[in-house]
């Protein structure tokens, strides 16, 4: 009976590694995305408000 526990124990801990799994990548990867996004408009913005820091000019 205690080999049944056992087995049965392990198993589970193979079956709940792809949802921890799943629970700690999905929100790593949403974050990623916005903090992305968020950088690139900020350094648009930027490119748009400075003057004169045009790499095109020296062509």
């Amino acid at each position: 009976m205690k080999k049944l526990h056992f087995i049965v124990i392990i198993a589970s801990v193979f079956l709940i590694q792809g949802c921890v799994h799943k629970l700690v990548t999905v929100p790593a990867k949403i974050a990623y995305k916005t903090t992305k996004g968020v950088v690139k408009g900020t350094v648009a913005v930027g490119k748009a408000i400075i003057p004169g820091d045009s790499d095109d000019e020296d062509n």
